[in-house]
Formats: C-alpha cells, sequence, structure tokens
C-alpha cells in the first residue's frame, strides 16, 4: 500500500510540474510575437530597446498587477490588436533582456 500511494504521489508531482510547466511562456515566442505583430506598430523599437525599458522587478509588478498589457500599449501607442495569449511569452522575453540583466536579443 506504501508503494502505491507513494507511486501515486510522484505521478501527481510530475503531472503538476509538466502542466506548469507548459503553461509558462516561451521567450523565442515572445520574441516572434513582438517582432511580427508589434515592432512595426512601436516606431520600428528593437526587441532590446522594447525590454530594457524597465527592470526585471518592474516587469514582474506590471504582470503582477495586470497591467501588463496597458504598458505594452502605452509604450507602443500606436498598437492596435493585442492578444491576451500574447501576455505570458511577451513577459518572459521582456524579463528576459530586461535593463538589468545585461541580455541583448537578436531582434
Amino acid at each position: 500500500m506504501k508503494k502505491i500511494t507513494s507511486l501515486a504521489l510522484t505521478a501527481l508531482l510530475g503531472f503538476t510540474l509538466l502542466t506548469a510547466t507548459a503553461t509558462a511562456g516561451s521567450i523565442e515566442k515572445g520574441q516572434n510575437y513582438y517582432t511580427k505583430k508589434i515592432k512595426g506598430q512601436c516606431a520600428d523599437k528593437t526587441g532590446a530597446a522594447f525590454a530594457a525599458t524597465y527592470t526585471q522587478a518592474q516587469w514582474a509588478a506590471t504582470l503582477k498587477d495586470g497591467k501588463f498589457e496597458a504598458t505594452v500599449k502605452t509604450m507602443c501607442p500606436d498598437l492596435k490588436k493585442y492578444k491576451e495569449k500574447w501576455t505570458p511569452h511577451l513577459f518572459e522575453f521582456a524579463n528576459e533582456y530586461a535593463s538589468d540583466t545585461g541580455n541583448e536579443p537578436a531582434c
């Protein structure tokens, strides 16, 4: 009985980690969304300039406060269309290349 319980808990933990990872954003997708969907409506601001507008803590605060989309629209006033599904990916992109990381994207 102890082995079955242990196996069940291990499977549950593995499944939880798998689904949590699957719902997390992707830096590469965020970079693609920025380059293909937003950059042309953001005065052709580079991805590096976009992400470096804020620090990682500031990006995290905008996401936590539910103001990420509004922040992006403020930075890119010509942005006409924003899809909520972009948020986790754009956040990961912006967070990875924020001003305090020293990282530079390829776009």
